[in-house]
């Protein structure tokens, strides 16, 4: 990131921001007085954006009551598939691949319960490094069909504790594997996978390649259709700042059209028939088929507007080289200036996702000190700090300001006023 013998300053970091064409962006939310907020890959703040798009569906719900499925603009009665074209561009694929629905769990437990086929193989391909909801859906899907979860899931793990080598990936693929499921990017070091070749081995083996992409979408660009990946879920609460408990969103792959969801449900059903009431479901030839309940208005909302920034930003890959710019900047000070920490990250921007995982045998107090200085990040086991540069509301000189404050708790040993973990979460 920096040039040889260029020392990184807190004046540097102001002209980098002042060449940022995305800078304005930051106006547009409501970062929290006082704080720099280095936690939006857990939750992104409210934008004006996400805030005008909740008080426009309030007023409708005011003005119109029941005609707002009708009559509001736009009409909430395809509201799910219309935020899905909106997304289609995020992951790369077609409008009728994506929609709105859910929660990242549900869609989970939906879609691995629809394609799981012990017939196709019986074994599903994870890691031990994966979020745990992950895990607990998928075992609870074997389970529903009478599968031993311990047979059949085959876990890839961990050479260091950090990252999945793709290699291991690869090698545990076989004519036993029906399923490969795997996050995007791991969520405590933020190693982004080989999203390709994974699919592409997934296929050669005759089985359905399935991605978690909680922690990358909004900030890395995907390209689901052309590589062919089967299906994914993810959440809009992280880089997509739709709010706390935002609606979920999923991709299932077009030719997987008019299969019969496992967790089949009214708003699923095509939208040209929905209003029959047959007693036989009908389901939406689109990903559409995988929406269970109505459609909540007021929790999808806030994404419509924040979908707004993402356009005016260029789009995602406008982001992304926002965010492997604040991510590089920060690792080349994590390395400059705080050398008893490592970077338990991948340097290699191709293998990294959106924030850093900056490491310490006392990353939990060290999160509670950044805390209570107003820096913002969130500590996960054993020994990461997680620190979230988001491009869309954070600046060189926030990282700059975060590392030195950082640098100023363990100068001090700020962390010791602080007890060691016992439990819960921070």
């Amino acid at each position: 990131m920096n040039d040889e013998g260029d020392t990184p300053t807190l004046d540097r970091a102001r002209e980098m921001d002042a060449a940022d064409p995305l800078s304005d962006l930051r106006d547009r939310f409501h970062v929290p007085e006082g704080e720099l907020y280095m936690d939006g890959n857990s939750l992104g703040p409210l934008s004006v954006d996400a805030e005008a798009a909740l008080d426009h569906v309030v007023d409708e719900w005011r003005e119109l009551g029941i005609h707002g499925w009708t009559d509001a603009d736009p009409d909430w009665f395809t509201y799910g598939e219309r935020l899905g074209d909106r997304l289609a561009p995020l992951v790369g694929a077609r409008p009728e691949e994506v929609v709105v629905a859910n929660s990242t769990t549900v869609n989970i437990h939906t879609l691995v319960g629809t394609f799981y086929d012990p017939e196709r193989g019986e074994k599903i391909v994870v890691d031990d490094l994966d979020f745990p909801t992950d895990h607990y859906a998928i075992r609870a899907q074997l389970r529903q069909r009478g599968v031993d979860p311990d047979d059949a899931l085959r876990v890839v793990e961990s050479r260091d504790g950090r990252t999945i080598e793709t290699e291991d990936v690869l090698a545990a693929i076989d004519d036993d594997v029906g399923m490969v499921f795997l996050p995007s990017v791991l969520y405590r070091s933020g190693q982004l996978f080989d999203i390709e070749a994974i699919t592409e081995a997934a296929h050669d083996a005759g089985a359905l390649a399935g991605f978690d992409l909680a922690h990358s979408v909004g900030v890395v660009p995907h390209e689901l259709s052309a590589i062919g990946v089967d299906f994914a879920v993810w959440c809009h609460y992280k880089y997509l700042n739709a709010g706390p408990g935002a609606i979920a969103g999923l991709y299932v792959n077009e030719r997987h059209f008019g299969v019969s969801p496992s967790l089949a449900g009214w708003w699923g059903n095509d939208k040209e028939t929905q209003f029959d009431m047959a007693l036989t479901y009908d389901p939406a030839h689109s990903a559409g088929a995988f929406q269970i309940g109505t459609v909540p208005i007021l929790a999808a909302a806030p994404l419509d507007g924040t979908l707004d920034i993402v356009e005016d930003a260029g789009g995602v890959a406008a982001l992304r080289e926002k965010s492997l710019a604040l991510t590089d900047y920060l690792v080349d000070l994590v390395d400059e200036r705080l050398p008893e920490c490592e970077v338990g990250t991948p340097r290699d921007p191709a293998t990294r996702g959106g924030h850093v995982a900056v490491e310490h045998p006392e990353a939990y107090r060290i999160s509670l000190a950044l805390k209570e200085r107003g820096v913002v990040v969130d500590f996960r086991m054993p020994n990461v700090v997680r620190v979230a540069p988001a491009p869309a509301y954070i600046g060189f000189e926030d990282v700059f300001r975060a590392v030195e404050h950082l640098r100023d708790i363990l100068d001090g040993n700020e962390y010791e006023q602080f007890e060691t973990r016992s439990g819960g979460v921070t």
